[in-house]
C-alpha cells in the first residue's frame, strides 16, 4: 500500500507501509472522524457491566474491548443504591439461574474482596418467624437453602435468636452466618479498574441512543469491514465494533429495541424507601434481619440491614417509580408531595421485568437477535437481586455466552 499522511493530516502517495503501520494510520483517520474502534464494546457500567468486560478483558488480552456509560461516574445507578448485601442464595428455586449464580458468586465476592483488601463484613442473618403460621415457610427456606447449597444454614429457637441478636425476639429463626455487607459500588468501581488496568478504554459521559450496522467504511480500507457494527451516543461520536454486548440495567428493553431485537421483557422501576436508625440504636442491630417471606408479595419484606458505614437501615418498601432513576417520591397528592420532597433517606430504583402478560420475570435473562445487526448483539435483559452478589459469576456465564455465540 502506497499511502502516507501530508503535514496537514490528509492521505497522499508516496510512501510504502505494512499493514501494522495501515492499522494505525486507519485508527488516526478514524479518530478524526469522531469514531473508534474495538472488537467488542459493552454499553453500561454498572455492576454487571464492568464484571463481564473484566472477565472479557482478562480471557481475550489480545482483544481491544471499550465500556460505554451513558453518566460521567461508573456504577452511578443500581450497582450505587442498593442495600449492600452479599446474599448467601437462601430464596431462589433449586437449579435456577438466580440459585446456582448467587451461591458461587458469593464465594467469588469473599475471594476477590479478600484478594483486593476491599473491606466487607461477613456480620451473618436471621430470618426470623413471629407467629406460627410462618413456621412452615421458614422450614420449607430451610429445605430450599440446603437444595442450593448454602453454607452453614441451620435453624434455631428463641434463646439461639437472643443468642445471635439479643434485641430480637422470635420464635424460630433461620440463621445464615454466610451472609455478609459490602460496599458493592466500591466493588464495582475496581472491577473497573481491573478492566483498565488489564488494557481496556472506558467512555464515560456516552448515552446510546443507536446501534447499527456501518452504513460506509472509509475509502481504501479493509478496517472498517472488520468493524461493521456502530455504536452511537447522544454527542455523535460511534464507536465501530465487531460485537456489542448490553448491560443497560433500567433501560435493557430500549437497548434491545435499539438494535432491532425484541422489546420483551419490558423493565418496569420500582422504587425502594429506607429509613435510618438513629445512631444511639445502632447497637440494637448486629447483622441483617429478615421477616419470613410473604408469598403474596414478590419481595423480601422490610429487613434491618447494618452497612459498611456502621449505620443501619429499616426497609425497603416497593412502590411503582414514575422515572426510572426516580431515587425521589412524586406523589400526585400536594401534601404527600411536600412531604416526599422533604424525604431524606437514601433510595434505590430496581428494574423488575414484566412479560407480554404482565408477570414478574423472576430469573435472569439474555437474549439476541437475527440479522446483520442482532446476530452479532448479545443483551442481558433481567439481572434482578442478587445481581450484585452473583455479579462475578454472572459474568463467567455472560462471558461464556460470548466466546459461544461470538466465537472469540
Amino acid at each position: 500500500m502506497c499511502l502516507t499522511i501530508s503535514s496537514k493530516g490528509g492521505w497522499a502517495a508516496g510512501t510504502v507501509v505494512d499493514s501494522r503501520t495501515l492499522t494505525l494510520l486507519f485508527h488516526v483517520y478514524a479518530c478524526r472522524l469522531s469514531f473508534s474502534t474495538c472488537d467488542v464494546a459493552v454499553v453500561g457500567g454498572g455492576i454487571v457491566g464492568l464484571a463481564t468486560v473484566r472477565e472479557l478483558i482478562l480471557r481475550h488480552p489480545t482483544l481491544s474491548f471499550v465500556l460505554l456509560e451513558k453518566e460521567k461516574e461508573l456504577a452511578f445507578h443500581q450497582s450505587g443504591h442498593n442495600s449492600g448485601v452479599i446474599h448467601s442464595g437462601i430464596y431462589y428455586t433449586p437449579g435456577s439461574l438466580k440459585a446456582r449464580l448467587c451461591v458461587r458468586g458469593a464465594t467469588l465476592a469473599y475471594e476477590y474482596c479478600e484478594k483486593k483488601g476491599l473491606p466487607y463484613k461477613r456480620c451473618g442473618k436471621l430470618i426470623v418467624a413471629l407467629e406460627q403460621e410462618e413456621i412452615p415457610r421458614l422450614k420449607a427456606l430451610y429445605e430450599r437453602g440446603m437444595k442450593n447449597n448454602v453454607r452453614d444454614l441451620s435453624i434455631v429457637d428463641a434463646k439461639g435468636i437472643r443468642e445471635r441478636e439479643p434485641y430480637c425476639r422470635g420464635i424460630m429463626a433461620l440463621d445464615s452466618p454466610y451472609t455478609g455487607i459490602v460496599d458493592w459500588r466500591m466493588v464495582a468501581l475496581r472491577y473497573g479498574r481491573d478492566f483498565e488496568e488489564a488494557g481496556g478504554t472506558v467512555l464515560t459521559d456516552s448515552e446510546v441512543n443507536n446501534i447499527a450496522a456501518v452504513n460506509e467504511s472509509p475509502s481504501g480500507s479493509a478496517e472498517g469491514m472488520k468493524y461493521p457494527l456502530a455504536i452511537r451516543d447522544t454527542k455523535g461520536r460511534e464507536v465501530h465494533c465487531q460485537y456489542v454486548l448490553t448491560c443497560g440495567g433500567l433501560y435493557s428493553d430500549r437497548l434491545s429495541q435499539m438494535s432491532g431485537c425484541s422489546g420483551e421483557p419490558r423493565i418496569v422501576p420500582f422504587r425502594g424507601d429506607y429509613l435510618v436508625l438513629k445512631p444511639e440504636k445502632h447497637h440494637l442491630v448486629k447483622g441483617n434481619i429478615y421477616p419470613v417471606p410473604d408469598p403474596r408479595f414478590p419481595f423480601l419484606g422490610v429487613h434491618f440491614t447494618p452497612r459498611m458505614d456502621g449505620s443501619v437501615w429499616l426497609g425497603p418498601n416497593a412502590v411503582l417509580a414514575f422515572k426510572r432513576e426516580g431515587y425521589k417520591v412524586y406523589d400526585f397528592n400536594a401534601r404527600d408531595f411536600a412531604d416526599a420532597l422533604s424525604f431524606r433517606g437514601p433510595a434505590g430504583v430496581r428494574a423488575q421485568a414484566l412479560d407480554r402478560d404482565g408477570n414478574l420475570v423472576d430469573d435472569f435473562v439474555f437474549d439476541g437477535g437475527v440479522g446483520d445487526v442482532g446476530s452479532r448483539v448479545l443483551h442481558v435483559r433481567n439481572a434482578p437481586s442478587p445481581a450484585a452478589t452473583s455479579s462475578l459469576a454472572i459474568a463467567e456465564m455472560i462471558a461464556d455466552e460470548v466466546e459461544s455465540r461470538f466465537t472469540l
